[in-house]
């Protein structure tokens, strides 16, 4: 609950949970940070954000076992830039609408970075059950170095085995993938938009996107479930599933995004 905030020039090493957290601020400023944990350790998230607008993450270095940045419900006007992220998680928007709740997130901008030897790169995971909506995120000029999931939406997070099929989902929209290159651990496919059966996830945009296997020569198509969009320019590999125009199902719900 800070306004006006600066955190610069600050080294963390082996928070047992979550290195830095803002929650409930406006304007924040973060940069030349340098975060290390284990690999292994479990909910050591870099930086995470929930509630909050006007954030800068710059020029920082972070390396835990859980995701880099993470960017909550309530968070617009999001800026991050020339961070290097590994190992850990990748940067995510999300878990969102966990427990049935409404979850808002827009204009987050992840530019001119590297992600390495990691889980994911750029993620959005949101549970079924949720509502609420995801839209104007641009991920753009980012390096991927044998990342297992470089490039990944998953409306069907779940951290057991037993979650059950829900209809309502958050909304996810206006995506837009530019300039990502590298290479991806065999493991899972490069590209991976797994949206929810009756919310599908509409616009998004890849231009520019070229990932290679980082061992062998054994290159995995693309992962597409009720996802629409575009592709700009051909891309490597090439994103053949991905679904033109706009469902009926979303052109007929103009309630669809509530935030």
């Amino acid at each position: 609950m800070s306004s006006n905030l600066t955190v610069q020039g600050l080294k963390v090493e082996d928070s047992p949970q979550f290195h830095f957290r803002f929650d409930g601020c406006q304007n924040v400023h973060v940069e030349s940070l340098h975060i290390t944990a284990p690999a292994l350790s479990p909910n050591t998230d870099g930086i995470h954000i929930a509630n909050t607008n006007g954030v800068q993450i710059y020029n920082s270095v972070i390396s835990n076992g859980d995701d880099c940045v993470s960017i909550g419900s309530g968070c617009y006007d999001v800026d991050i830039r020339n961070l290097t992220c590994g190992p850990g998680h990748g940067i995510s928007i999300g878990s969102l609408g966990n427990h049935n709740s409404k979850a808002c997130v827009h204009n987050v901008t992840v530019r001119d970075s590297v992600i390495k030897v990691s889980d994911n790169g750029v993620r959005i995971k949101t549970w079924q059950g949720g509502s609420g909506a995801v839209s104007g995120i641009m991920f753009g000029n980012i390096h991927m170095i044998s990342v297992r999931n470089p490039i990944i939406i998953d409306q069907f997070y779940c951290l057991t085995k037993d979650c059950l099929n829900q209809t309502s989902a958050v909304y996810v929209s206006d995506i837009l993938y530019e300039g990502i290159k590298g290479t991806y651990d065999t493991r899972s496919p490069p590209m991976h938009f797994g949206c929810s059966d009756s919310v599908p996830c509409t616009n998004i945009t890849l231009s520019d996107i070229e990932l290679l296997p980082a061992q062998g020569d054994i290159v995995l198509d693309p992962f597409c479930w009720n996802a629409y969009g575009e592709l700009e320019t051909l891309t490597i590999p090439p994103v053949y599933c991905l679904r033109e125009g706009v469902p009926r199902s979303i052109l007929d719900n103009k309630d669809m995004d509530h935030c």
